[in-house]
C-alpha cells in the first residue's frame, strides 16, 4: 500500500484537521532543529490521544509503512527526519499535564507537553521538573525522552532517564502497553532504562510517568570572565576537585560571547576570553560556603571578573547569554553545525586547543559553548553555505572534533542523540559485534524495522538476518521498507 492510499483511514482515526498531505504543507515537517538533512514526508498525522497514535501504528504495521515519530522538532541530530515512504507521527498536539502528585513527587504528562511546563504546573506544589535543554521553552517531554536530553543542570541533577519512572508506549505492532510501574523500583529489566535515548527506535512514548524535585532553598549565580578557555577549564577542574558540586558550570568562549552579545546584550565582562557560569542550589548554608569556595577557585584560576546574582531576574540576565548561544551565532555567520561530543573534564583543555588548531588550519571558524562540569561540548561550526567548498570543510571539521572526543576516551553524543547526522561514526565507537548487539534489542521491539527506520546504526542489520556480511536482497529491501548496505 503507498502512503497516499493510508489518507483515508488516518483521516478516519485522526479527523480531517490530523492529516496534511498536501505536498506543500508536509514540507513544513522536512527536517528538525538541524536543518542540514531534509526530507519531506509521505504523510503527517497530528493525533490527540494515546488510542489514535495505536491506531495509526497499526496501520502502518499492517500496510508496511515505515513511520517516524516528531515532538516538537527542536532535535539536534536529525533523529525526526521523516520517510519520503512513510508517515510522520507528530505528537505535539498530546498536551495535557495529566496529573501533578506532590505527595508521590511525581507527575503524569502528555508527550507534547513542553519541558518548562511541568516546571511551572509543578511551582506551586514547590517542586520543579529537573532536565532542562536549552529549548525548554519549546521541546517537548516525548522528544526529551526519545534522545535522553539533558541540559546546562544536569551535572548535578541528572539527564531525562534520571527522572521519568514509568513510561505508556504503542509498539511498533501499535499496542499499547506499560514499561515501569512509576515508582522507579519495579523489579526486572529497566525497559524504561532501555526505551529512554532509544530515539524513537522502539516506539512512541504517548505517557509520561516524572519524577519532580523540590525547589531548593537557595539559588545563587555566578559569571565568572577569564582571558582564556585554558584558564577556565582550570577554574573548572579545582571546582569539581574540590569536592563541590554545582548545578551548572557552562562555558562560552570569545567567539560565542560576541554571538550572544550581538542576540541578547547580555552584557558579559567586555573583552574576556571565556566566560564560566556556575550555578549552586541547596541548603542556604552549604550555598553561602560553595559559593565563597567557588569565587576564591575563581581567583587562583586567573579570573579577571567575577559577578553573583541569587535575585531571580539577575539570575536570567546572567543565563540570557548562555541560552542564546546556539541561535545567537546566526548573528555573526550565515550557516552552522552544531555539535555535541564529551571528553574527560580532565581533558578538557587539550581538545580545546585542537579544536582551535582545527579552526585555524582550515579557515573555518568554532565557536564554543559547553556543559563544562561534565565535559559535554556543543562546539558551533560556522560556514557560508554561499561559499563553494565551504560547508563540506565544515562538515570535515565537524567530523574531526568527534573524532578528537573519541581519542581522548569520550563519546560522539553528550545528549543531541546520533539520529541520522552521527551514524556513520558509531563505528569509530564500537565494533561490529557491538553494533549488532544492540541491534538485537531494537529487533525484539521492532522485528518489522518500520519504527524509524535508518537512525542511529550505519547499517542497520536486518531482523532476523545472520551476523556477519550482508548475504543477497532481503525482502524487506525489495519491497522498499529497508535499506541495504
Amino acid at each position: 500500500m503507498t502512503v497516499q492510499a493510508m489518507v483515508p483511514r488516518m483521516t478516519e482515526i485522526c479527523g480531517p484537521g490530523g492529516v496534511v498531505s498536501d505536498p506543500a504543507e508536509l514540507r513544513t515537517y522536512e527536517c528538525d532543529g538541524l536543518t542540514s538533512h531534509r526530507a519531506a514526508p509521505g504523510l503527517v498525522v497530528l493525533p490527540e490521544t494515546a488510542e489514535q497514535v495505536a491506531a495509526v501504528v497499526a496501520e502502518c504495521a499492517r500496510a508496511r509503512v515505515p513511520f517516524v515519530a516528531r515532538g516538537s522538532g527542536t532535535g539536534l541530530s536529525g533523529g525526526a527526519l521523516p520517510r519520503t515512504d512513510g508517515v510522520l507521527i507528530v505528537t505535539s498536539r498530546m498536551r495535557r499535564i495529566i496529573a501533578i502528585d506532590p505527595a508521590s513527587q511525581r507527575a503524569i504528562v502528555e508527550p507534547g507537553v513542553t519541558n518548562l511546563a511541568v516546571s511551572t504546573a509543578a511551582r506551586p506544589y514547590g517542586y520543579f521538573y529537573a532536565p532542562d535543554p536549552s529549548s525548554q521553552v519549546i521541546c517537548s517531554v516525548g522528544g526529551n525522552v526519545a534522545e535522553n536530553s539533558g541540559g546546562a543542570h544536569c551535572l548535578k541533577h541528572g539527564f531525562t532517564v534520571h527522572h521519568v519512572t514509568g513510561l505508556q508506549i504503542v509498539t511498533p505492532e501499535g499496542e499499547l502497553t506499560w514499561l515501569g510501574d512509576g515508582t522507579g523500583a519495579s523489579p526486572g529489566y529497566d525497559l524504561v532504562g532501555a526505551f529512554t535515548g532509544s530515539e524513537g527506535t522502539l516506539g512512541i512514548a504517548t505517557k509520561i510517568v516524572v519524577r519532580l524535585t523540590r525547589i531548593p532553598q537557595a539559588i545563587t549565580t555566578l559569571l565568572a570572565a577569564f582571558e582564556t578557555t585554558g584558564a577556565g577549564g582550570a577554574a573548572v577542574s579545582a571546582i569539581i576537585g574540590g569536592g563541590i558540586l554545582p548545578a551548572a558550570i557552562e562555558m562560552m568562549d570569545a567567539l560565542a560571547i560576541e554571538a550572544a552579545e550581538a542576540a541578547v546584550a547580555c552584557n558579559y565582562p567586555a573583552g574576556a576570553g571565556a566566560v564560566l557560569v556556575v550555578e549552586l542550589d541547596g541548603p542556604e548554608a552549604d550555598v553561602r560556603r560553595d559559593s565563597a569556595a567557588v569565587r576564591e577557585l575563581c581567583q587562583q584560576a586567573g579570573c579577571t571578573e567575577i559577578r553573583e546574582a541569587d535575585d531571580p531576574a539577575e539570575r536570567a540576565a546572567i543565563w540570557a547569554g548562555r541560552k542564546s548561544a546556539f541561535a545567537a551565532v546566526g548573528r555573526i555567520s550565515p550557516a552552522y553545525l552544531v555539535q555535541d561530543g564529551v571528553v574527560p573534564r580532565t581533558a578538557l583543555g587539550e581538545v580545546l586547543d585542537k579544536i582551535a588548531a582545527l579552526a585555524a588550519g582550515s579557515g573555518i571558524r568554532v565557536a564554543n559553548v559547553f556543559h563544562a562540569g561534565d565535559g559535554n561540548l556543543h562546539p558551533l561550526v560556522l560556514y557560508n553555505d554561499a561559499t563553494p567548498g565551504e560547508e563540506a570543510r565544515a562538515e570535515e571539521v565537524s567530523g574531526a572534533i568527534l573524532d578528537l572526543c573519541i581519542e581522548h576516551g569520550g563519546s560522539i553524543t553528550g545528549e543531541h542523540g546520533v539520529g541520522t547526522d552521527k551514524s556513520k561514526y558509531m563505528p569509530r565507537m564500537f565494533t561490529r559485534e557491538d553494533l549488532d548487539t544492540m541491534q538485537l534489542l531494537r529487533c525484539a521491539f521492532d522485528p518489522a524495522g518500520l519504527c524509524n527506520p535508518g537512525k542511529i546504526f550505519p547499517t542497520p542489520r536486518l531482523c532476523g538476518e545472520v551476523p556477519g556480511p550482508h548475504r543477497g536482497v532481503h525482502p524487506l529491501v525489495e519491497s522498499g521498507v529497508a535499506e541495504q548496505f
